[in-house]
């Protein structure tokens, strides 16, 4: 099995019986904010793209980056895809010109043709990702790999299972905002960094200990920051709160816990793992480049400086009126929500700084309220600050994910009281009615387990929630005789049996008012 680095997350996998492109990010992401390091820009594209299968793992930018899927990526290649709650992912790609889709069942060994096997596991809690994540377990003529990019499992004992893995490629760096957007003092930042930092090493030895395989891949960061207000987050200023370790840093911490499989992938890098070992040739010293890390950041820098340029141009919207898109994309989703609501459990207000640098329209997402207007000088439990260009964008394009834009960006601050709240950027992230159905429903299977609330519809008892997407069928459930409809997907049901009409699977738990309830429809009677 080779494995060529192409840069962050992103490699191509080639055996005998075929090849897997996994997540190729090559244009900035996040505002611009995030670029590849070290640069993938100048690698053979044309080629590497033309390969049998494509696996993107989620739908994160610097993971899914559309323009270079849709510019360099065969149209040919079959998509491997992981099973997400949403078809948010297939159906970004149908859009940029994919049709052929292989949709994995989760945490299932499929055998492509010529004795290629994968299996990919997808986790779906609404803090995975932006709404999902996945890693992708590769096995050809013995060799196993296991992909596992930013995912974050409990364990990786299903993988274990089918045995011994020869290659792990697995996240160590930072991939977040925190702490170093919070306006707290620097000794504070560098405290609560240092603690993050040392946090991310420990869960990846974890990781790297539950599989112990024979080579470990240190990859999936960390990105690079090029524009001269971010410069600061690189981890080139001797700050040992920096969040953002590369993979030099990597290989010395794995040392000193007794590491010494590690090996890096440069852009163009490529790894022939066998059962007995593996070789690896570099497209120049891994030791050298690294120590020259700061020379080919500020090249970077002016090379991209145009590209940054022209993005920051694009976001100015002044025809925007902030408040009154903001009131139009959020309410409706505020007075359907019930946990993430009651999570967050105050107003969180956004003060927007104006082009002139200087005046600020400060605006609060009222939950408790379940209202958007304007700051009325209350006290709130989240505050941000940012360009109001950025705020502008994010509504003219109509993006529902704000965590995959904005916040990933760090271009912001951030103030709150008392501890960090999931479920401010839960929300965030499902500005449209199918995520924020999903979330809410997950949070609702969640929080009652077994006992999963009922509703009663025209003469039926049903469960609340829809076995597709846990869409809230109080709102979106029709019963027209025996069928009952759920129209957020249009997904149909046969009530006496619960049988899914629409799909395999999906039974609806249902039973009628007047009916035995020891026995509702869809289960079995012993």
């Amino acid at each position: 099995m080779r494995v060529t680095g192409t840069g962050h997350a992103s490699m191509r996998i080639d055996t005998a019986a075929g090849s897997i492109l996994c997540d190729p990010w090559v244009n900035p992401a996040y505002f611009a904010s995030w670029f590849p390091f070290p640069d993938n820009s100048l690698l053979d594209w044309e080629t590497l793209g033309q390969v049998d299968y494509l696996y993107v793992s989620h739908l994160h930018r610097d993971h899914f980056d559309a323009k270079h899927l849709r510019d360099f990526v065969s149209k040919d290649a079959t998509v491997l895809l992981p099973e997400f709650p949403t078809s948010e992912m297939e159906d970004e790609l149908r859009e940029l010109g994919f049709t052929k889709f292989l949709k994995a069942p989760n945490e299932q060994v499929v055998e492509l043709p010529g004795g290629l096997k994968i299996m990919i596991q997808a986790l779906t809690s609404p803090t995975d990702g932006p709404i999902g994540d996945s890693s992708l377990w590769v096995e050809y003529d013995g060799v196993r790999l296991l992909n596992q990019n930013d995912a974050r499992p409990t364990d990786l004992t299903v993988f274990a299972e089918l045995g011994h893995v020869h290659a792990h490629l697995l996240q160590f760096s930072g991939a977040i905002w925190y702490p170093m957007v919070y306006e707290l003092p620097q000794s504070a930042k560098t405290a609560f960094g240092k603690q993050k930092r040392e946090r991310q090493f420990d869960r990846t030895w974890r990781y790297i200990d539950d599989l112990k395989a024979d080579h470990v891949f240190p990859i999936a960061g960390p990105p690079c920051f090029l524009d001269d207000a971010l410069w600061q987050f690189n981890d080139i200023h001797g700050d040992e709160g920096n969040i953002f370790p590369d993979q030099s840093v990597f290989l010395s911490e794995y040392a000193k816990v007794g590491g010494t499989n590690g090996i890096v992938l440069l852009p163009g890098s490529v790894s022939e793992i066998t059962t007995s070992g593996a070789s690896t040739t570099h497209p120049q010293p891994v030791e050298e480049f690294f120590a020259n890390k700061v020379a080919h950041l500020e090249e970077m820098r002016e090379r991209k400086r145009g590209v940054i340029e022209a993005e920051k141009a694009s976001w100015r919207h002044p025809e925007v009126d902030v408040l009154a898109g903001m009131k139009r994309r959020i309410e409706p989703l505020l007075d359907e929500s019930i946990y993430l609501a009651k999570g967050v459990g105050g107003p969180v207000r956004f003060d927007l700084v104006g082009y002139d640098g200087e005046s600020v329209e400060s605006i609060v997402v009222d939950f408790p309220g379940k209202e958007v207007r304007p700051y009325a000088d209350e006290k709130v439990r989240y505050r941000f600050r940012t360009e109001r260009a950025l705020i502008e964008h994010l509504l003219h394009i109509g993006e529902v994910d704000w965590v995959n834009s904005l916040f990933l960006s760090c271009r912001f601050s951030a103030a709150r009281i008392g501890q960090y709240n999931e479920f401010v950027y839960a929300f965030f992230k499902c500005l449209s009615e199918e995520r924020l159905q999903y979330a809410e429903g997950w949070y609702d299977e969640h929080e009652r387990a077994v006992d999963a609330e009922d509703i009663t519809l025209d003469g039926w008892v049903v469960q609340r929630r829809c076995p597709h997407l846990k869409a809230d069928l109080s709102r979106f459930g029709i019963v027209d005789g025996d069928q009952l409809t759920c129209q957020l997907h249009g997904w149909k049901f046969d009530l006496p049996s619960g049988r899914c009409l629409t799909s395999v699977g999906h039974k609806v738990r249902a039973h009628r008012v007047d009916a035995d309830t020891s026995a509702p429809a869809g289960e079995a009677v012993s």
